[in-house]
């Protein structure tokens, strides 16, 4: 594991402590919003759909684009045909803000999905408190006791979880745990290189029944003609569209690009 996610790990102990001292998520008193159907909407048929990211920095690729204000992007997202959103809240190493997330569920009408490190059930119910529609699960840092208590928990409060895995170890953890939503990362996490042969060795193995989703390395339709080949629902983008000159034709340039892919 690259040390860069160790520190980021460090930062999350840190994190759910405060978290805990304060009460829990229950203390921020939000009247909490219907949760939305997030893997029936990156799941429409015949097409590769995109889930848009919103995500100003990364600990490999420094500032991407400088702080705005992410509803605005939201929208644009939305209005541009992407299927559902994902918000990155880590706020240390990623620019995010969990306080985003509320306020951006109550802007958009698509799924939301919260894009952080979550290790621990606190970060669930605050997820779920907050609005998500869905939260990450990175297997590579949970224990198969933990991912499937994470699980299970997202599915008593009828949240999805997008599972995400690096390699075939990573997959057959999250298979055994029941995940129905596979995120392929493309991204190496001991070297953090990219490569979309990930994406292509381990789609084959994943359960028909499971929803697949390619991450990282996504840039434009080379990238989703050649992923969708191998029976991938959707990519989730970030990096590309954050760092456009024009966050609208991006989207759309990536939402045609699924609609014709094949």
């Amino acid at each position: 594991m690259h040390s860069r996610l160790t520190k980021i790990l460090v930062e999350k102990e840190q994190e759910i402590r405060r978290l805990k001292r304060g009460g829990g998520p229950a203390k921020k008193g939000l009247d909490v919003p219907p949760v939305r159907d997030f893997r029936g909407a990156i799941s429409v048929p015949g097409i590769t759909n995109l889930i848009a990211e919103i995500k100003f920095a990364s600990p490999s690729a420094g500032i991407i684009r400088e702080k705005s204000d992410p509803i605005s992007i939201g929208r644009i997202y939305e209005k541009s045909g992407a299927a559902a959103i994902s918000l990155i809240t880590d706020k240390r190493f990623f620019g995010g803000d969990i306080d985003h997330l509320s306020r951006l569920k109550k802007r958009v009408s698509l799924p939301v999905l919260r894009k952080d490190f979550i290790i621990d059930p606190v970060q669930v119910e605050e997820s779920f408190v907050c609005g998500a529609d869905a939260i990450l699960l990175i297997v590579r840092i949970l224990s198969e006791e933990k991912l499937k208590e994470m699980l299970s928990l997202c599915n008593d409060m009828k949240m999805a979880a997008l599972t995400e895995v690096h390699n075939r170890t990573d997959l057959e953890k999250a298979i055994d745990a029941g995940a129905k939503i596979i995120g392929i990362n493309n991204r190496d996490l001991d070297t953090f290189n990219i490569s979309l042969e990930t994406t292509i060795s381990l789609a084959p193995r994943v359960p028909g029944d499971c929803t697949l989703v390619s991450e990282s390395g996504i840039m434009g339709a080379n990238e989703i003609k050649m992923v969708k080949k191998y029976g991938i629902n959707a990519v989730l983008v970030g990096s590309s569209i954050m760092g456009s000159d024009n966050i609208s034709a991006k989207v759309k340039e990536l939402v045609d690009a699924g609609k014709k892919a094949g």
